[in-house]
């Protein structure tokens, strides 16, 4: 029996790739719920000032749940992934280009939810556009691993590497609607 056939039947499999692809689920809540506070501080007047103000603290708190569920989930995601390897190729880690891009992940949302520590870092502000920009790591270790980096997980690998144009609209509009929302958040909401 070819060795590709015990690694593709393996229990662990199952349970490696739905753990860490549930994750993504909590971590794509916390993006749109990141874009979501910035629209509202964008549309903040000092009429609905107050009312604003309680919805991006109750979303901000939302957020922070669903990035914890989402990094609780990939963390145990990729450490059943060192299960799998290690039943599959005798090693627990082997700085697979997907491995890594996984960790790094891991590492950008422990960082978003560790920001409130960090004083310059504190405001729903800062945490909104981290949620929402972090979300690129996510979309690098999914979709860009396959097609820019070779190693045991790159399935799209030899295909024509092409980043979507959407991916930088994306980001301009998530830099543009943050700079909009830092005129409104210092006017409004800076103490």
């Amino acid at each position: 029996m070819p060795t590709y056939n015990l690694v593709l039947n393996s229990w662990w499999l199952m349970v490696h790739v739905s753990i860490i692809v549930a994750s993504y689920g909590p971590f794509s809540l916390a993006m749109i719920l990141g874009i979501v506070s910035l629209i509202l501080i964008v549309f903040t007047t000092e009429k609905n000032k107050k009312r604003m103000d309680l919805n991006i603290k109750e979303l901000t708190i939302i957020n922070e749940m669903a990035i914890s569920v989402g990094l609780v989930m990939l963390t145990i995601g990729n450490f059943l992934g060192g299960m799998w390897a290690n039943e599959s190729w005798g090693r627990y880690w082997g700085w697979d280009p997907k491995e890594t891009w996984a960790l790094i992940s891991i590492m950008v949302y422990a960082f978003v939810l560790h920001m409130r520590l960090i004083p310059g870092l504190r405001s729903r502000l800062a945490f909104s556009f981290a949620s929402a920009f972090s979300y690129l790591a996510i979309m690098m270790t999914y979709f860009g691993v396959n097609f820019y980096l070779s190693g045991l997980h790159s399935y799209a690998s030899g295909d024509k590497a092409v980043t979507p144009r959407e991916a930088y609209i994306y980001i301009g509009a998530l830099v543009l609607l943050t700079v909009l929302a830092s005129f409104k958040y210092k006017k409004y909401f800076k103490k």
